[in-house]
Formats: C-alpha cells, structure tokens, sequence
C-alpha cells in the first residue's frame, strides 16, 4: 500500500510540473497518495477497515489508534472531494494552480507524517530515487 502510495506522489509531482499541468489529475492523484497512506497505517497496526475513498472514515480510525493523527486532519479533509469530484464530467470545476499546489502540500504532509508512523522496511521513498 505505501509503494502504491508513493508511485502516486511522484505521478503528482509530474503531473504539477507538467507543461501544460494536468492538475485535476494531480489533485486526484493526492487525494490518493494521502488515502492510501492512511490505509498502510490501519494495515500495518493490524486494523480492520471498510473499502472506502471517505478521508474522513479512515482518518477517524487512524485517530483511534494515534490522536496525533489530528495533526493531519485538515490536510485530510482538503483532500476528500478529491477522491470522486475531479474523475467525473460535470461534478466539479477543474483545480486551479493554487489549489493542486495546496494539494501536494496537504498529501505531502500526511504522507511524511503516515512515515513516521511506520517501521523503516515500509519506507519505499528511502528505497527508490526521487
């Protein structure tokens, strides 16, 4: 799940960098770096969770196991709309620059934070060039 999690993270950056960006696929692409993240950490602890995108539902389980998990929460529920809203026509309008920025940031900070909860053999950024 991390090694996904981090495959999503550099196709974010790309993605941002990109000439032109291609940032509602960016944006997705953070929202599930960020989900995937949080769901390494319920896999690592051992914890059973429901197959779902809600940044909400797994961040409240990631609360039960750790309260420093408030740390993350805002970045978390930045990220939420990102699941659904930017994969289907009509449901959103497309990110702007300022908000693909603030969603590699809030991703960034929950994916550095979810690594600081996890053993090192579950780092796959220490084992692969950025």
């Amino acid at each position: 799940m991390a090694r996904k999690a981090w495959s999503d993270l550099l196709s974010a950056r790309v993605l941002v960098a990109n000439q032109p960006p291609i940032l509602d696929t960016a944006c997705f692409h953070c929202q599930q770096v960020a989900e995937k993240s949080l769901k390494a950490y319920l896999v690592f602890k051992g914890v059973v969770f429901e197959k779902t995108h809600s940044m909400s539902y797994l961040l409240g389980m990631c609360l039960i196991q750790d309260t420093n998990f408030t740390s993350v929460q805002e970045q978390a529920e930045f990220l939420n709309p990102f699941a659904v809203e930017v994969r289907y026509p009509g449901d959103a309008v497309m990110p702007s620059a300022e908000e693909s920025d603030e969603a590699l940031a809030a991703t960034t900070a929950i994916w550095s934070f979810v690594l600081t909860q996890l053993p090192e053999e579950c780092h796959p950024s220490r084992h692969q060039s950025s």
